[in-house]
């Protein structure tokens, strides 16, 4: 794995989870920490294969 795929392995899971979090402090509604969670997930994927 290159740095950029480490990167993208730990950073996509932080990203996730404080979505979470904002989402249970109720910052977020569910519709938009759906979104975020799919977003970061989906362009994680692609970057992932493309390095």
């Amino acid at each position: 794995m290159t740095d950029a795929q480490t990167g993208l392995v730990v950073a996509t899971p932080i990203i996730v989870g404080f979505s979470i979090a904002l989402y249970k402090m109720g910052v977020l509604q569910r519709y938009s920490t759906v979104i975020a969670v799919l977003a970061s997930c989906v362009i994680a994927g692609v970057l992932f294969v493309q390095q």
